[in-house]
């Protein structure tokens, strides 16, 4: 019997312009800036785009770095979203990411988790606190 796979939808809203919010997910070495569980990216492309291959190095307490490998799969610069697959090829997760205009004002971020639904289980909380530093 194989792991069972499934979909998660997570969001936030707040205050921050759409285009801000947009360019602190375009610019990779941003995002241990609003996103609590990476320490660190290494990307291979300064900013966001389709084929960029690299690694986010979580933010665990561990002896050693603990790494993912990612590849971007789909970037949409106008529309303000992108997707890619990040994790082990055994067990990958694929994440699909876009920013809107709030309504009032601000922005809405919202990630699609596709994965094993353990994995995804545990990461939506800190998916959640992301997007909501994101946005803010």
């Amino acid at each position: 019997m194989g792991v069972v796979r499934g979909s998660l939808r997570v969001g936030a809203s707040g205050p921050q312009a759409p285009d801000v919010a947009w360019e602190r997910y375009a610019r990779p070495a941003l995002w241990s800036t609003w996103a609590p569980q990476i320490r660190a990216v290494e990307c291979d492309a300064p900013r966001l785009v389709a084929g960029a291959r690299g690694s986010v190095v979580a933010a665990v307490p561990s002896p050693v770095a603990v790494r993912l490998p990612f590849t971007v799969t789909d970037v949409d610069e106008p529309g303000r979203t992108w997707s890619w697959t990040v994790g082990p090829r055994v067990l990958p997760l694929h994440l699909q990411h876009g920013v809107e205009p709030a309504e009032g004002g601000g922005s809405s971020t919202w990630l699609v988790l596709h994965g094993p639904w353990p994995v995804i289980a545990a990461y939506a909380p800190l998916a959640r606190l992301a997007l909501r530093r994101l946005v803010r």
